[in-house]
């Protein structure tokens, strides 16, 4: 992971930047140290049978790590393992690993490296999770119903196939999006449509969570993040109950009424509110900063800084949208479209009209980009939009640049999707990525957000 800082931004020569590098934050995933039943044995088995053993028990929340185990097996007894989730679409999801018994007769994914031949191999605890990958070609997994659990069934298979040898045991465990004691509460406030998610023992500081063009509500990251401690409002923009479908322009003064909805709430902490956007939705977060007020600390994530697709009108003033070229794009034997040329580049025209102002926001900023974004360039963007406030005599930014990590960039244990469908060119697109880069690049990430607003929305 590369880390920019104000500090550490600096200019080399006319033309060239240079970054520094630094460590991860501290966080990483460990082992829970007891161990407690799951709904785990196989059915029929005795109790001398192999069982599988998950910490916490029965349930977890989505984003946390999960401890696997597996007792009564023989000394060094090969098996494979088997994951699998459903989505609300019926689509399933599978990972598998090869494994060999500790002497003891137990497993411990904690400490029992997987074998070559699966979906990952080496110490990976959680590896189970992260490898999880659509059995449907190009299927992505998304979570629209946050207040039912996504349930992951666990097998144990004899031996390391193909085929699967002899089931040996099996668990299922419900991964959970709602601590108890939060509240989900429908928001349908004047022009406002969204969700907000409520910790108990409010106030607590405010979030505003914003998604990408796919357009409709999506609250899984709200509501993992009111965990937290955050109260976190989901907001949708388009296409979603009476708001526009296809809108040809959007209005900042949507967006405002949200910010003020959020400071005049009486379980939300004033006066400081966090935004919080994924590609167009940090993009939106970016002009929110840049012209309304009250905006404290903005998290940005694969965002470009110029306003794409549908134009940003406020007041008197309109934000053309950023022209896409799809005579750019290439087109593999599979029919997948790489659109990583596609966007003029705002910066080798001075004064784009495009351009988001950024080097006007006096809000803390969270640049999170991966450098296999393949869809928008934005560790580009960022450092360009960190250059231009540092012109100002600006420190008011960081970023955090994830190697192996495409555009795709969700919650820790959220599947890879690589390749996904343009919301604009309505094509197939290649987005990047590496499974293993992109499973560290979650979990760091998300407790950098975590870390970033705790620090600046709970200031003295």
């Amino acid at each position: 992971m590369w880390r920019v800082t104000s500090h550490a931004l600096r200019l080399v020569d006319a033309r060239c930047w240079q970054r520094q590098l630094c460590q991860p934050s501290p966080g990483s995933l460990r082992c829970h140290p007891a161990w407690t039943s799951g709904a785990a044995a196989a059915r029929g088995l005795s109790r001398t049978a192999p069982a599988v053993r998950f910490s916490p028990g029965a349930r977890s929340l989505f984003d946390e790590p999960l401890g696997i185990a597996v007792q009564g097996l023989r000394p060094r007894q090969p098996v494979t393992l088997r994951a699998s989730v459903q989505d609300e679409a019926g689509e399933r999801f599978e990972a598998s690993a090869r494994y060999e018994a500790e002497e003891s007769g137990e497993l411990d994914l904690g400490r029992s490296p997987a074998l070559p031949g699966g979906s990952f191999c080496g110490l990976e605890p959680m590896g189970l999770l992260w490898a999880l990958q659509p059995q449907k070609p190009f299927w992505c997994m998304v979570k629209r119903d946050v207040q039912t659990p996504l349930r992951l069934l666990l097998e144990v298979f004899e031996g390391h196939g193909p085929p699967p040898g002899r089931l040996l045991a099996q668990g299922q465990h419900e991964r959970i999006f709602l601590r108890d004691g939060v509240q989900r509460v429908p928001v349908r406030e004047g022009r406002i449509r969204g969700t907000l998610f409520l910790p108990p023992e409010a106030p607590f500081p405010g979030i505003i969570d914003i998604h990408g063009l796919e357009g409709g509500l999506l609250e899984y990251r709200a509501s993992l993040l009111a965990n937290y401690g955050f109260a976190t409002l989901a907001l949708a923009y388009y296409h979603y109950e009476d708001l526009p479908q296809k809108p040809t322009e959007l209005h900042l003064e949507y967006f405002e009424e949200a910010v003020n909805y959020m400071l005049q709430h009486p379980q939300v902490r004033r006066p400081r509110l966090g935004l919080l956007g994924y590609s167009k939705g940090g993009e939106l977060c970016l002009a929110m900063a840049a012209f309304l007020k009250n905006i404290t600390a903005v998290a940005s994530i694969n965002s470009p800084v110029t306003i794409t697709a549908i134009p940003l009108c406020y007041k008197d003033k309109t934000i053309p949208h950023l022209p896409w070229h799809e005579e750019r794009a290439t087109v593999n034997q599979s029919n997948i479209y790489d659109c990583s040329d596609v966007l003029d580049d705002p910066f080798q025209v001075p004064d784009h009209q495009s351009r988001i102002p950024v080097e006007n926001i006096e809000a803390k900023l969270l640049f999170i980009a991966g450098q296999d974004d393949n869809l928008i360039k934005s560790e580009y963007f960022a450092i360009e939009a960190c250059k231009r406030l540092q012109a100002q005599g600006k420190n008011n930014f960081q970023i955090l640049s994830y190697p192996g990590t495409g555009h795709c960039f969700d919650p820790p244990f959220f599947p890879l999707n690589a390749i996904g469908r343009h919301p604009v060119l309505l094509k197939r697109v290649f987005l990047g990525g590496e499974l293993k880069a992109y499973s560290k690049a979650q979990v760091q990430a998300w407790l950098e957000i975590q870390a970033f607003f705790n620090k600046h929305l709970n200031e003295k």
